[in-house]
């Protein structure tokens, strides 16, 4: 075939998934108008993930699974947006590394709405100004956020789904490598990136700013300067990339919650976070935790956070594998119980992205 021949194939396909996108866009605000009417979320993220995986089992190539996985993301984006009339909350401001998770789970066609801080996202969610809010929680270089274990304590929110989100930190600036000589960073990038700066900007003055898009808007308002931050706010500051990938660990990403009031039903696949707040005596822990052990549960993560509430009271969160509605999971938190002077379910979610 010439090219004329293979541009016409490639009209007559785009027809083709025109039609058929039409097609399947009236299935899904079928089934969106019957969980409507039933009192359902419209969000679901098990389903989502479920759709995914299968599109990736049938794929033949050449498009690459994470290429499908980015344009179906979007054909469900847009298809949410004709559901519902949804608004995502996320730690602002706009095109931060939390802006962008938020985008890679809902796509592009909702709405989204920057919030000051950590908490003003649990509200919005909370008196439902927003369908679903996105909040980080860990990053594999600099740990947990504390901030996002503590609004749980007294939040009735659940999270209903988790955001693996590699951290690509970029030097972004208008001006050569060689004439930067101001650098604005947030400190947690920063020292994500403290080697490479180190080593490549040895003599540049560092400012430190409160978020990656307020280091970019800074460096693209003034010459000789850069700014570390991701391509989304190279993209939004009109900043060029001077270098990729500048973070010391190369494996560096960050995990985020997406907060809901609803918990996901099981997958199979699941991932279940618990608060428990034990008493102040020797083996209380050690008799707490034995639960998962009996049910041969895997804990991945325990992290404990002062109650603020009365002096060395403190709380711990913990994940696991599996569902809070799976038998041996529901068994272990019932054991829990008994060790425990409460035990909190924060969500069971799917276990991967």
């Amino acid at each position: 075939m010439n090219i004329p021949e293979h541009r016409k194939a490639i009209d007559r396909l785009d027809a083709q998934i025109v039609r058929v996108l039409n097609e399947r866009t009236k299935h899904v605000l079928a089934i969106g108008e019957i969980k409507l009417k039933a009192g359902e979320e419209i969000y679901a993220p098990h389903r989502e993930r479920a759709v995914l995986q299968r599109l990736c089992r049938l794929n033949q190539g050449p498009v690459t699974n994470d290429q499908l996985r980015a344009v179906y993301r979007e054909i469900m984006s847009s298809a949410l947006a004709l559901e519902k009339s949804m608004t995502i909350a996320y730690l602002g401001p706009e095109a931060t590394f939390t802006h962008q998770a938020a985008i890679r789970r809902f796509g592009s066609s909702l709405r989204y709405a920057a919030q000051k801080t950590i908490a003003d996202v649990f509200t919005e969610v909370s008196k439902n100004r927003a369908d679903y809010g996105v909040v980080p929680v860990e990053n594999s270089t600099e740990g947990v956020v504390t901030h996002t274990l503590d609004m749980f304590v007294d939040s009735d929110l659940k999270v209903v789904s988790q955001i693996v989100l590699p951290v690509q930190q970029c030097l972004l600036s208008n001006s050569p490598r060689a004439k930067i000589r101001k650098l604005f960073a947030h400190p947690q990038s920063l020292a994500q990136c403290r080697g490479w700066v180190q080593n490549h900007l040895p003599r540049v003055e560092i400012i430190e700013t409160s978020s990656n898009a307020r280091s970019a808007e800074l460096a693209a308002k003034e010459k000789f300067t850069a700014a570390i931050a991701g391509m989304l706010a190279a993209e939004k500051y009109g900043l060029r990339v001077l270098e990729q990938d500048i973070q010391d660990n190369a494996a560096n990403a960050t995990r985020f919650l997406v907060l809901g009031r609803q918990c996901s039903p099981p997958t199979g696949q699941d991932r279940t976070s618990l608060m428990i707040s034990i008493t102040d005596k020797v083996g209380a822990l050690h008799h707490a935790l034995a639960a998962f052990r009996r049910y041969r549960i895997n804990m991945t993560k325990i992290e404990s956070r002062p109650s603020k509430r009365k002096a060395w009271e403190y709380f711990f969160f913990i994940d696991c594998d599996g569902h809070f509605q799976d038998r041996k999971v529901a068994n272990a938190i019932r054991l829990l119980g008994e060790h425990c002077n409460f035990v909190k379910v924060l969500g069971s979610y799917p276990n991967t992205e």
